[in-house]
């Protein structure tokens, strides 16, 4: 890949759905070098696939961040009670007073707080603050 593929890839990111020749424009190429480099690409796997992201409001399922402050010496101790719960996305070790971010995904409200009630009953959970995501501005994550 050079540096025209890397650009091509940067501008998709930002809008798969732009067409060929504004993409032409924006990396300094031609459409048919564009759309060939965009073939190529695909067949080769470095593009997978396109997907449609959806806002937050659109979507059935629930996201939550769960502050999370607990009593162990090491945030390493607490992690089997997180690995249990197949929604949990991300566990992040953070300053201040609480100890842990955990990002959760979940089909409904009432998965949400099945979970929020498993971690309350945890020894060693001393306090939890539950942030429900209600919309999404931006994601770069990709």
């Amino acid at each position: 890949m050079d540096k025209f593929d890397q650009h091509i890839l940067a501008e998709l990111k930002k809008d798969a759905r732009q067409s060929v020749s504004t993409l032409a424009e924006k990396v300094s190429l031609s459409r048919s070098a564009v759309s060939d480099r965009i073939k190529r690409m695909e067949q080769n796997g470095v593009i997978r696939g396109y997907q449609v992201l959806l806002s937050e409001s659109q979507k059935s399922a629930v996201s939550a961040y769960f502050e999370i402050q607990h009593r162990c010496g090491r945030c390493a101790d607490v992690m089997h009670v997180f690995r249990a719960i197949p929604e949990v996305m991300t566990c992040h070790g953070i300053s201040g007073e609480m100890d842990l971010l955990v990002y959760v995904k979940t089909e409904s409200m009432q998965r949400l707080h099945e979970i929020r009630e498993l971690l309350d009953a945890e020894l060693d959970v001393i306090k939890i603050r539950t942030h429900v995501v209600m919309s999404e501005w931006i994601n770069n994550l990709g």
